[in-house]
């Protein structure tokens, strides 16, 4: 088969800094495209970095029949107020789809957020719904919607709130079984790779990813003899 070609966006953040680092040594992607606000601190010959201004994303050339991810988020704290952390989570995920499928993009993977619901009252649940059914509007031949919980590892910035949600997880999980297995913290390194299982699995239609789902698809690209 010919090498692959990704286009990836949110690079510099916990899952998309692991995705990118897991393309890259993939011998299945000849080429990685990281969109970002500010270089990646990857540095390899399949890498091609795009440093863009989010706003007008149009611009952007040289993308087309790539694999898309989306592993762009923020936190309201972060980007200083709801309209702020809308337009970054919603606004910039939605554009990216968009260009994506216009230049040719037949996958999209995005990361999105357990308990993600456009109807929900929790204004970060009903963002994260809302980008979710903007991707599966689109005609991609395969959505791929990743709805992980805490995420464990190792992050450039300090997020207070979500260090305290995630020690407390990791003491409780024992009680997650059943149907709040979903709930259960996860390692960004598991989605990163789930992330990729998935597109090169390449099963058409919309798909939605929780604990389990993330753990067996990552088990499939690091094993030797996947299925």
């Amino acid at each position: 088969m010919p090498p692959r070609t990704a286009l990836i966006v949110g690079a510099t953040g916990l899952v998309g800094s692991l995705c990118l680092k897991q393309m890259i040594a993939d011998p299945a992607y000849g080429q990685v495209i990281a969109i970002s606000r500010r270089p990646v601190p990857e540095s390899h010959p399949k890498l091609i970095q795009k440093i863009v201004d989010f706003d007008k994303l149009g611009q952007l050339t040289s993308i087309a029949d790539a694999d898309a991810f989306c592993a762009l988020g923020t936190t309201i704290r972060t980007a200083g107020s709801q309209e702020a952390f809308r337009k970054i989570d919603l606004g910039y995920s939605k554009a990216l789809a968009e260009l994506a499928f216009a230049a040719g993009a037949r996958q999209f993977a995005l990361v999105s957020s357990v308990g993600a619901n456009p109807r929900s009252t929790n204004f970060y649940l009903r963002t994260k719904g809302e980008i979710e059914d903007e991707v599966k509007a689109l005609p991609f031949t395969s959505a791929h919607i990743f709805q992980p919980s805490f995420l464990m590892g190792s992050r450039s910035e300090q997020r207070t709130d979500e260090d305290m949600g995630l020690a407390l997880a990791k003491a409780l999980q024992f009680a997650f079984i059943g149907g709040l297995r979903k709930y259960r913290p996860i390692s960004a390194s598991t989605v990163a790779a789930a992330m990729i299982a998935a597109v090169k699995r390449a099963e058409p239609g919309h798909h939605t990813y929780l604990f389990d789902d993330m753990q067996a698809l990552a088990k499939q690209l690091t094993s030797p003899n996947p299925q």
